[in-house]
């Protein structure tokens, strides 16, 4: 038996897996995400340790366990000492404090010195300008860190005692994807070099015994082997068995992550994205980690007094085009981020009369989601098939207006296990079978949506250059 450990941004879970595949138990527990101000998310790490730790436990007695995979959420910035224990509260991804840094090395030709080298675009929850952040704000809590590292390297030190980190956590911002190390060039530019000493070790798929300790709190094995998986992104991927270079998984979840396998870095054409190593050499992902997804629609229905259970018969009340109503749905405080970054991106609701029903909002929002996507798609190289994962994928009614907007089938995964078995991939299961999903075709709309997705492309236009002339 493998467990998986995903560590999500407000839920931990950990899946137990038979050597075949199938899952055989399975444990959560919610964590809190803090807004102690305006555009600023932090999470408290004992509070994730503890909850990481707990659902380990619950899987203990069901069975003999002989290696554990952890993958968790990316980006942010998670501060520890020498001991491995938090300095302060983790920096989520979500946070945005960084605007005015990420805007001046916009403006200076940072970032684009940045994507040139690494086909990555910072966004303000990445970990440079986060740390160039602290280190204006709080340098005393940076002097008095260890290192600087991601939710799933301080949860693998925290049951090991290893500090190291894997190349997908390390590709965004200081990792050379070509020599899989960090380049201090990289650090020089966005001004951090003194702070070197906190990146911790890159190794492809960390691996160390479980401590004593942390089997006397888990009720697991000592001396089991626990192994870094990438972060989720990546791990979902592997997991969801895109294997194949022109592949790609759209997981439709809090937000709307797009990623494609490739073997090239590109570098090329207008800055966008990230290029994110992968669990095998010589392939990347091309992900557009979009802000925009299932959040976003949470708040339409919150907004139109409705619920999650009634998206069925709303979407089935209001024909494609939603009667002419159009959104953008950049409704995250923190803007957007793929496939471009405007930290300033906020959403709009057009096309409104006093006949508008808000089954139309509520089909609009959906729609115009599903155009990020595509929009993310085309940026990233989508070539082959498509694999979709997360909470949004459970809706089929959403799926199948994913499917004529991209106009091409769907592979919907069911559950929210794929992260998870991406881990236990990475911690040594083998053999297992590409997951099993359901088959969604596109239908008559699909030229309904074409004609859509263009003046969707025209609406986000002329909104950039809106948000930019903003003071």
């Amino acid at each position: 038996m493998i467990i998986g450990l995903d560590l999500g941004t407000t839920l931990i879970k950990a899946v137990a897996f038979a050597d075949d595949g199938t899952p055989l138990a399975r444990a959560a527990e919610r964590t809190r995400l803090d807004r102690p101000g305006p555009g600023r998310y932090e999470q408290d790490v004992r509070e994730v340790f503890a909850a990481a730790e707990s659902v380990l436990s619950q899987l203990a007695g069901h069975g003999p366990v002989d290696a554990i995979g952890i993958t968790g959420q990316g980006d942010g910035v998670w501060l520890a000492g020498a001991d491995g224990e938090p300095v302060r509260p983790a920096v989520s991804w979500l946070d945005a404090r960084a605007g005015e840094i990420l805007s001046r090395w916009q403006a200076d030709g940072t970032l684009e010195a940045l994507f040139r080298r690494t086909g990555s675009l910072l966004f303000l929850g990445a970990a440079a300008p986060i740390l160039a952040a602290l280190a204006a704000e709080e340098p005393a809590t940076l002097e008095a860190a260890a290192t600087a590292g991601y939710c799933k390297d301080l949860v693998l030190e925290r049951l090991t005692g290893l500090r190291a980190t894997d190349p997908s956590d390390a590709s965004v911002p200081f990792l050379d994807p070509h020599t899989g190390d960090y380049a201090d060039d990289l650090l020089k530019l966005c001004g951090l070099d003194r702070y070197r000493r906190l990146l911790a070790p890159v190794l492809r798929r960390p691996r160390a015994p479980l401590s004593a300790a942390a089997a006397a709190r888990t009720g697991l094995p000592a001396g089991i082997p626990v192994v870094a998986a990438p972060y989720d992104l990546p791990a979902c991927a592997w997991g969801g068995g895109v294997t194949e270079v022109g592949d790609g998984l759209l997981i439709l979840g809090t937000t709307l992550a797009c990623q494609v396998l490739t073997d090239t870095v590109d570098t090329s054409g207008e800055p966008c994205g990230l290029t994110l190593a992968t669990w095998a050499e010589g392939r990347w992902l091309r992900a557009m980690p979009a802000m925009v997804g299932a959040a976003a629609l949470d708040w339409v229905l919150d907004i139109v007094g409705a619920t999650v259970a009634e998206l069925p018969d709303l979407l089935a009340a209001s024909p494609p085009g939603a009667n002419g109503v159009t959104v953008l749905p950049f409704f995250a405080e923190a803007g957007e981020r793929a496939p471009f970054v405007e930290p300033r991106a906020r959403a709009r609701i057009d096309g409104l009369h006093v006949g508008t029903g808000r089954a139309d909002i509520v089909r609009a929002a959906a729609e115009a989601i599903a155009y990020a996507a595509r929009h993310c798609f085309a940026a990233a190289g989508l070539t082959g098939d498509l694999v979709v994962c997360g909470g949004g994928a459970a809706s089929l009614p959403w799926l199948r207006i994913f499917a004529d907007v991209l106009d091409r089938p769907l592979r919907a995964l069911a559950g929210d296990e794929v992260g998870a078995r991406g881990a236990a991939l990475a911690a040594g299961a083998t053999g297992w079978p590409a997951p099993a999903g359901t088959l969604v075709e596109p239908g008559p709309a699909a030229a309904i949506y074409a004609d859509g997705y263009a003046r969707y492309l025209r609406a986000v236009g002329h909104a950039r250059d809106w948000w930019r002339a903003q003071p």
